[in-house]
């Protein structure tokens, strides 16, 4: 069974105060003056179902119900966050939106390309982490900072419903010292004493490192994190192992690998001597779950029409 943070309480109460002013500017976005098609289609109450079209993980429900809530709209869930579309084929009901007809087709697009997104982002996650699992790794799969600016919350919001962990949501939330902070400031030991000074007990520092002798470095002047980028999966198991014997008893630290980790090379990677796995490849160019918004008929009439 893959542990989720699910099991622990709904993930809406997670979101900041300010996410709802984000789908304000989305709707703002696409609709920055008349709406024509508004016009034609008036106020009339209307009800649509939401369709998943492509198996997959559902996520992003409090967006898409943000979304309609701004247009006039209710929505109706008949799936929950997390839970899996099954298709079979064809296409399953999962939303009941109702409300104006103009609000229904207002925020039905913003709604879709969210949801599909941020399904899209849980499925891939949640794959990878039953294919690490199913390998024997026991330690955290974590994305990246490699997010679309303006659409890291809902990204970030889709690896945590797959089952992955965020890693840190912006430069504020942990230090993470690369070449470039290491050669501009001259020396790993530098680099490590002036973010503890300045980031003081609270603030992580994890430093990327090359090697076993710069790991070596970066563990000797306290950082909490040692990043092997772009090691080999055999060199990967050899550094870790080293690193773990030379250190033990001496000091604590995590160990995390970065680098070129997808869902077709995943297990060349698995040691339990690393900490985290963290790659961009749950969040960067993943296919997207296909979702569609149908307006219905009359009941009489027992169709729908589309939107």
């Amino acid at each position: 069974m893959i542990e989720n943070v699910l099991d622990h309480g709904s993930l809406e109460h997670i979101l900041p105060v300010s996410w709802k002013t984000q789908i304000t500017a989305w709707l703002a976005e696409d609709t920055p003056s008349f709406d024509v098609g508004g016009f034609v289609v008036g106020n009339h109450a209307r009800t649509a179902t939401l369709w998943g079209k492509s198996p997959g993980i559902l996520a992003g429900i409090p967006f898409f119900t943000e979304v309609f809530t701004q247009c006039g709209c209710t929505v109706e869930w008949h799936a929950g966050e997390g839970s899996h579309i099954e298709t079979h084929g064809g296409k399953t009901a999962l939303a009941t939106v109702t409300g104006p007809a103009r609000g229904l087709l207002e925020g039905e697009r913003v709604a879709l390309n969210i949801l599909a997104r941020c399904s899209g982002i849980a499925t891939k996650s949640r794959r990878l982490i039953v294919n690490l699992r199913s390998a024997g790794y026991k330690g955290i799969l974590a994305g990246t900072r490699k997010t679309t600016p303006g659409f890291r919350l809902v990204e970030k919001y889709g690896m945590l419903i797959g089952g992955a962990d965020t890693h840190r949501m912006d430069l504020s939330t942990m230090t993470m010292l690369k070449d470039n902070h290491v050669w501009s400031r001259g020396s790993i030991t530098q680099a490590v004493k002036a973010a503890k000074a300045a980031g003081g007990f609270s603030l992580k520092v994890e430093v990327e490192v090359q090697s076993e002798e710069e790991a070596d470095e970066a563990i000797a002047a306290g950082a909490d994190i040692v990043m092997l980028d772009n090691f080999t999966g055999p060199g990967v198991k050899v550094a870790a192992k080293n690193l773990k014997e030379r250190w033990s008893g001496k000091k604590y630290f995590l160990l995390e690998v970065s680098g070129g980790l997808t869902e077709d090379n995943a297990e060349l990677y698995v040691c339990n001597d690393v900490d985290i796995l963290s790659t961009s490849s749950i969040h960067q160019g993943v296919q997207h779950v296909d979702f569609s918004l149908k307006i219905n008929l009359d009941k009489e009439e027992g169709s729908e029409v589309s939107s």
